[in-house]
C-alpha cells in the first residue's frame, strides 16, 4: 500500500494554478525569458517541489516513501536527461513511479516553461531555488535559531545515535529536532530502520500543542484544525467496517479528516475542498456503488486520485463500509 504521503505529493500536484486574465482586446504581450523562467519557477513552486524538493535534488520527506525516487536534477547533465524526454515526462508522466501526467493540468507553453527552469536552475546552474524556512513563512532566523538541529534534520547525525556518543552540543541538538522539526522531518536518518512506524496522519500546524490525558483534553490547546484528527469512536463496528476505518484513517483522513469533515489543515486549503462525508448535500443521495466507483477511479478535476492500483475490491468495500458506519448512512 502507498503511504500517505504518496497521496498527498499526488493531490498537491493536481492543484490549479490561476493566473490574472489580459483584457480580451489587449494584445498578448511578448514571452520575455526572464517571465518565461519565472512562470516556470512559479509553476515548479507549486507542483513539483515536494518530490522533487526546493532546489530539484529531490530531498524531501515524500521522497524517502516513493520507490522509485523522484529524480534529482542536479546529479544529471543536458545530455543525460534531454529536453524532449522530459517534456515527455511532463505531459504523459512515468508509468511505474509517482510521476503523474500533467496533460490536462498545465498548457504547452507552461509545460516547457518549468522544464526550462528545471534545466536552467538545477541541472545547468545548481542554484538554491525558493526556501521554506524564510522569516516571511514565520521562521526569523532559522539558521541561527535551529543550527544545532540542522545536522539531524540533513541526515548529517542519524537521529537514533545513541546519547551517549553524542557531544553535549549534539545532545542539545538532538533534544530541539525532537521537540521542534521531528514533525515535518520525521523520517529523518537513522542507523536501524525497525519495525515500521504505524502511521497516523494528522493536521498540521498543532500550534502551542500540550498533551492531555487524551485526545479530546489536548484539542484546547491544538490548532483550530485538531478537533478534525479525531476520529468517531465507534464500539460495535463488524470486521469489514473496523477493516475500513483501519484503511480510511491510514490513508484518506489525510484530506477528508479522522472526523470525515474535510476541515482539516490539509483539506481545507485544497481546492476543491475534499467531500465533506458527514453532512455535505452530496452524501444525502450518495450510493455505495457511486463511492465505490470514486475510490476506485478518482474524480477528474478535483485531488481525490484513483485508488484501485492500492486497494483491493475487498478494501474499497470496507471503506464504504466504514464511511456508511461512522459519517453518512449511505444508499444501496
Amino acid at each position: 500500500m502507498f503511504p500517505v504521503l504518496y497521496f498527498l505529493a499526488l493531490l498537491l500536484s493536481a492543484q490549479e494554478v490561476v493566473a490574472s486574465p489580459e483584457p480580451p482586446d489587449a494584445p498578448a504581450p511578448a514571452a520575455t525569458p526572464l517571465s518565461q523562467h519565472e512562470l516556470g519557477r512559479k509553476i515548479y513552486n507549486f507542483r513539483c517541489y515536494y518530490c522533487h524538493g526546493y532546489s530539484g535534488n529531490a530531498k524531501t520527506l515524500a521522497a524517502t516513501y516513493l520507490a522509485p525516487s523522484p529524480r534529482n536534477f542536479t546529479s544529471v547533465t543536458d545530455a543525460e536527461l534531454p529536453r524532449q524526454k522530459m517534456l515527455d515526462a511532463v505531459q504523459n508522466g512515468r508509468p511505474g513511479t509517482a510521476m503523474k501526467s500533467f496533460r490536462n493540468v498545465l498548457r504547452t507553453d507552461e509545460m516547457e516553461a518549468v522544464v526550462d527552469f528545471i534545466r536552467t536552475e538545477f541541472m545547468q546552474k545548481k542554484h538554491e531555488n525558493t526556501r521554506y524556512h524564510t522569516p516571511e513563512n514565520g521562521w526569523p532566523d532559522h539558521e541561527s535559531r535551529y543550527a544545532a538541529a540542522i545536522p539531524f534534520a540533513t541526515w548529517e547525525i542519524p537521529l537514533d545515535t545513541p546519547w551517549e556518543k553524542l557531544t553535549p552540543a549534539q545532545q542539545g541538538g538532538k533534544r530541539l529536532f525532537l521537540g521542534a522539526c521531528v514533525s515535518c522531518h520525521d523520517r529523518a536518518r537513522v542507523s536501524e530502520e525497525g519495525a515500521a512506524w504505524e502511521g497516523r496522519p494528522l493536521s498540521y500546524p498543532r500550534n502551542n500543542y500540550t498533551p492531555g490525558q487524551n485526545e479530546v483534553d489536548a484539542v484546547s490547546s491544538a490548532s483550530p484544525y485538531a478537533r478534525h484528527d479525531i476520529a468517531p469512536r465507534i464500539a460495535d463496528l463488524t470486521a469489514q467496517e473496523k477493516h475500513g476505518e483501519t484503511l480510511f484513517q491510514a490513508n484518506c483522513s489525510f484530506c477528508h479528516a479522522a472526523d470525515g469533515t474535510g476541515r482539516n489543515w490539509i483539506g481545507s486549503f485544497l481546492q476543491p475542498h475534499p467531500r465533506d462525508l458527514v453532512s455535505s448535500p452530496v452524501m444525502d443521495t450518495m450510493t455505495r456503488d457511486r463511492l465505490r466507483e470514486t475510490i476506485r477511479n478518482g474524480l477528474p478535476g478535483t485531488s481525490m486520485p484513483a485508488w484501485k492500483h492500492t486497494f483491493s475490491d475487498a478494501d474499497i468495500d470496507a471503506i464504504v463500509a466504514y464511511v456508511s458506519r461512522a459519517f453518512h448512512k449511505l444508499q444501496d
